[in-house]
């Protein structure tokens, strides 16, 4: 029995680390997110990368766009250009956008919020609690709002394209 005494540790050392390593990718690689279509958004208050305070409050009332994004995140650099685009061409119509950085250093965000040219507010979330809140496992993720507060469609991934992004603001736009 000592003899396979070693060969049986190693085989149950096994097991646990599979079954362990199973459990931490389920929970950490989920491709779906907490929240989806028809519910609403948890509420935030946090910085723009000029230090100003948004409270989600004062997009009450008004068609939203929240787009969680990094600067290591290649799809989300990506969609960058058509998101200020969709947004010069739909602020005046009354549609926000937001969007939220994923705890970089704001000098990283200014600088390439700079070389795309976005325009659109940038907030920052550095202790990563609205990232809980919204219930993010993959990057970028799109939130489409309706005005009365209710989630239109969640876009997990990407990148997104103008066309695409049009078709998610005609959605909110006309929802009843």
């Amino acid at each position: 029995m000592k003899k396979h005494r070693k060969t049986i540790q190693y085989i149950v050392l096994a097991f646990v680390l599979l079954i362990g390593g199973y459990a931490v990718g389920k929970t950490l690689f989920a491709s779906t997110s907490v929240l989806k279509a028809g519910d609403k958004p948890p509420a935030f208050k946090l910085l723009d990368t000029a230090g100003q305070v948004h409270d989600s409050k004062e997009y009450a009332g008004k068609p939203l766009i929240i787009n969680f994004w990094g600067t290591f995140c290649p799809p989300c650099r990506n969609e960058m250009p058509a998101l200020q685009n969709v947004y010069e061409a739909w602020k005046d119509k009354g549609v926000q956008l937001i969007g939220i950085n994923l705890s970089e250093d704001q000098l990283s965000v200014e600088s390439f919020a700079r070389q795309v040219g976005a325009k659109f507010p940038i907030l920052l979330d550095r202790n990563r609690q609205t990232e809980k809140k919204f219930g993010l496992k993959q990057y970028p993720t799109t939130f489409f709002v309706r005005a009365d507060g209710t989630i239109e469609d969640v876009v997990i991934g990407g990148p997104l394209t103008e066309e695409q992004v049009e078709g998610h603001i005609e959605a909110i736009m006309n929802a009843k």
